[in-house]
């Protein structure tokens, strides 16, 4: 793969695992800086760094719940203090709770709002 994406910086909510880290890994592969975003597993998202850093760019693992506007500003300020910039994002964060609505709890219910749609 030709580096594509070289001197470009992204940013991919919820790249500890699944989807987002293929797009993680696939950014840095085209060239791109990364950061790895994530809520749960630090020691899952350190690896998914171990891996991009392979591809030569530079890595930043960020932990941040994209359902709190606090964390969302704090990752954005920490991006553009290390990266000076963030020309690609991914909204890949997710969650899926397999449970019908109605017996969901309200606090199932606003996390999965919270995370899948704010």
């Amino acid at each position: 793969m030709s580096k594509l994406l070289e001197g470009q910086k992204a940013l991919i909510t919820g790249s500890s695992s699944g989807i987002g880290k293929g797009v993680a890994l696939a950014f840095a592969k085209a060239g791109a800086d990364v950061v790895i975003n994530y809520a749960g597993s630090k020691e899952r998202a350190e690896g998914v760094a171990d891996e991009a850093s392979k591809f030569g760019g530079k890595v930043l693992v960020i932990k941040g719940d994209v359902s709190k506007e606090e964390d969302v500003q704090a990752m954005f300020k920490l991006m553009i203090k290390e990266f000076g910039t963030i020309d690609i994002l991914v909204n890949n964060a997710g969650l899926q709770k397999d449970s019908p609505f109605t017996e969901m709890s309200l606090d199932d219910w606003n996390k999965v709002i919270g995370i899948n749609l704010y």
